[in-house]
């Protein structure tokens, strides 16, 4: 047998006669005790509150001994009733959805965490608060491939909900995650600030908002780890150019951001390498074109009324979004990591990006934070986004327009085909949105 290279291996079928049908034992949901089922019917029955960004950050200016309790308070009250609500909604899928054992999975530890949190003592002093914040973290850490886990659930139950069924049903529930992590990661990030000296840096950060991120760093920062998984899975990389205005800061949740270039970033690169084999061969008579960033702050004009926007565009020469797939490109489950591969995308990608949709894969069910996977947690640099790793799902594009929209901003995309890609990107400033309920 002939050897492929190792980016094709997920691709090699096996010989008929060594094929072997498994077949997933499904059983019916162990019934809830009835004592939690009375405490979810008491959470649930009283809609989450918009979360007010201003009360998070008037937790942490400053950080006090009784602004943390004023937060632990906060948490206590708030994240339950989200856990609830989340719980009352995997509880009203499709029965046949609910027995898959990886939704049936993440439906038993958002009941477990639920359960913790809603019958926790009420914590009043300094000492309570910092073992139930190591707890809160360990939480937080345990649902960290909670999305993954779905997403494989909802890929294996696609011919029982509509893809709108879907796309709502995660709609919600990333949403839902968002805010708890949000909540939950503010309040982290205040108990440590307070157990340890001021620095110069802290006066720019409230808990988990930088109210001086740099966007021209974080392209940095997210453009070399980029640049080595596409190194590792193409064999080559573009080069990444940031211009406008390097120097621009504004308030925001840098994981977040994160999170979202990463995915921006992955898409542009990988884009750039293959077309430029599609179209020369190699990449040693003509150089992959680059990746451009630019970046335009909000205008400094005096009196200018309404919300500001960081704006950034990311523009490649990847061949563009083919007419067909434009009306997908938004939609959950779609990618085309792997696409055109023998083996094609229903025997596990292929291709030349099949070891990313391998390290994708590998992180679900493994029952741990997924950092065993073949490229490791996409986004373990911070809790805060915490999607653990989603390569080759398909669902980067509309988690990141998600993740754009929650503050009031937007994500949006325009091709040219045949040429490239330019995804344009608005955050709204934190700092104008603190009257905000998200």
């Amino acid at each position: 047998m002939k050897l492929r290279s190792p980016g094709h291996i997920s691709a090699i079928r096996k010989p008929q006669y060594a094929s072997v049908r498994h077949y997933q034992v499904r059983k019916a949901p162990a019934p809830v005790p009835p004592e939690l089922a009375q405490l979810l019917d008491r959470f649930a029955a009283h809609a989450p509150r918009p979360i007010s960004l201003a009360k998070l950050l008037s937790f942490g200016r400053p950080p006090s001994n009784s602004s943390v309790l004023d937060s632990v308070r906060y948490a206590l009250l708030e994240i339950p009733r989200r856990l609830a609500t989340r719980v009352r909604h995997l509880e009203g899928l499709p029965f046949i959805v609910g027995t898959n054992p990886y939704v049936a999975n993440t439906l038993n530890s958002y009941r477990e965490s639920f359960q913790y949190l809603a019958t926790h003592p009420p914590v009043h002093t300094l000492e309570q608060n910092e073992a139930f914040a190591a707890e809160l973290e360990d939480i937080v850490t345990r649902h960290a491939n909670d999305i993954p886990t779905m997403a494989k659930g909802f890929q294996e139950c696609s011919k029982y909900m509509s893809p709108t069924q879907v796309s709502n049903f995660l709609d919600g529930a990333i949403r839902n995650r968002i805010s708890v992590r949000l909540i939950a990661e503010q309040h982290i990030a205040l108990s440590r600030a307070i157990q340890q000296p001021p620095t110069e840096r802290d006066a720019c950060q409230i808990g988990v908002v930088d109210m001086a991120c740099s966007p021209a760093q974080m392209i940095r920062q997210c453009g070399a780890f980029v640049r080595d998984l596409c190194d590792a899975t193409l064999g080559t990389s573009p080069a990444l150019v940031i211009d406008g205005h390097k120097d621009a800061t504004f308030p925001y949740v840098p994981v977040h951001l994160e999170y979202i270039l990463t995915e921006m970033l992955k898409n542009a690169f990988r884009a750039s390498v293959e077309n430029h084999y599609k179209l020369h061969g190699d990449t040693t008579s003509k150089p992959v074109p680059p990746v451009r960033v630019t970046i335009s702050p909000p205008p400094d004009t005096p009196g200018l009324v309404g919300p500001k926007f960081m704006s950034m565009r990311v523009r490649d020469e990847g061949g563009g979004v083919s007419p067909s797939n434009m009306i997908r490109i938004f939609s959950y489950g779609f990618t085309t990591a792997g696409a055109g591969s023998e083996g094609g995308e229903d025997e596990g990608g292929g291709g030349p990006y099949a070891a990313q949709h391998v390290g994708g894969s590998a992180a679900v069910g493994s029952g741990g934070s997924g950092e065993g996977n073949l490229f490791g947690e996409i986004t373990g640099k911070g809790l805060q986004t915490g999607m653990g790793t989603i390569a080759g799902l398909g669902y980067g594009l509309p988690m990141s327009r998600l993740y754009a929209k929650y503050f009031g901003g937007s994500l949006d995309l325009l091709s040219l085909d045949g040429w490239g890609t330019d995804v344009y990107l608005k955050l709204r400033c934190l700092d104008e949105a603190e009257d905000a309920e998200i």
